[in-house]
């Protein structure tokens, strides 16, 4: 195991300061406790699918099933049917932005920025956006007092508005240690998203959930918004020394970017 931390070292050239975080890590959880992210990072092209060819970090050793059963994972059950719970007053808070959409900010996607592709952050860039919590102060209580466990620090938080006639192109996302959840708020007809193979649509107040490191796409190809809220909570196989290790080298990478 240590062969393969130094490895490690000499491929990815880690700091001084993740060397030292992994090896407490080790010393707290046992030496196999980081054996999924060393193998991650030592080999990453040999433990995912075609599908998913195009994420930067795939961990081996849990599920690659691209839709996922939410009743599978009863945390994430739990803040979705509480979520499901608020749709009404949800839906009322967003309701009283629709005037004003044109203005929001844009999606801010890693790969492409697209100006008909509208979002309200409440969670980016390790931080909460506490300067929209005023305007939809219902959806930030629930992220606040029900996903504090669940949702990935590196992640996001945000309400997805994607104006009529758009296409989101097929992508992969940057990894398969968090799973997005998506709550439907405001969908016309005739809105879709494929993932891998299977395409689905949304259906106002109920939740879906997919492992977004497959390749995936979505379509609005009604003359109405369509208005998600989207959330990137922990795969719950992900353990929590893994997490610990997870996250402190997305942020290590993240503070040379």
């Amino acid at each position: 195991m240590m062969a393969n931390f130094i490895k490690i070292q000499e491929k990815f050239m880690l700091t001084d300061n993740l060397t030292a975080i992994f090896d407490e890590l080790r010393e707290e959880y046992g030496m196999d406790a980081l054996s999924k992210v060393e193998s991650m990072l030592v080999s990453p092209n040999n433990h995912r699918k075609l599908t998913q060819a195009k994420a930067k970090y795939v961990l081996p050793g849990i599920s690659s099933e691209p839709w996922r059963n939410i009743e599978d994972y009863p945390e994430i059950e739990n803040a979705a049917q509480k979520l499901e719970a608020l749709y009404p007053v949800i839906r009322k808070e967003i309701d009283k932005l629709k005037p004003n959409i044109d203005l929001l900010t844009s999606y801010d996607h890693y790969q492409v920025t697209m100006n008909d592709w509208k979002a309200i952050y409440l969670y980016k860039d390790e931080k909460p956006h506490t300067e929209s919590f005023n305007l939809v102060p219902i959806t930030a209580k629930f992220m606040q007092e029900d996903l504090k466990n669940l949702l990935c620090p590196f992640g996001e938080m945000h309400y997805s508005i994607l104006k009529p006639g758009v296409h989101v192109p097929p992508h992969c996302d940057l990894w398969n240690f968090t799973l997005n959840l998506h709550f439907a708020i405001d969908i016309p007809e005739n809105c879709l998203i494929r993932v891998v193979n299977e395409t689905r649509e949304w259906e106002n107040g109920k939740c879906l959930l997919f492992d977004y490191s497959h390749e995936h796409e979505a379509w609005n190809n009604s003359k109405k918004t369509r208005i998600c809220l989207l959330m990137d909570v922990w795969n719950p196989e992900i353990t929590l020394p893994e997490r610990k290790a997870i996250t402190a080298l997305i942020s290590e990478i993240r503070s040379f970017l």
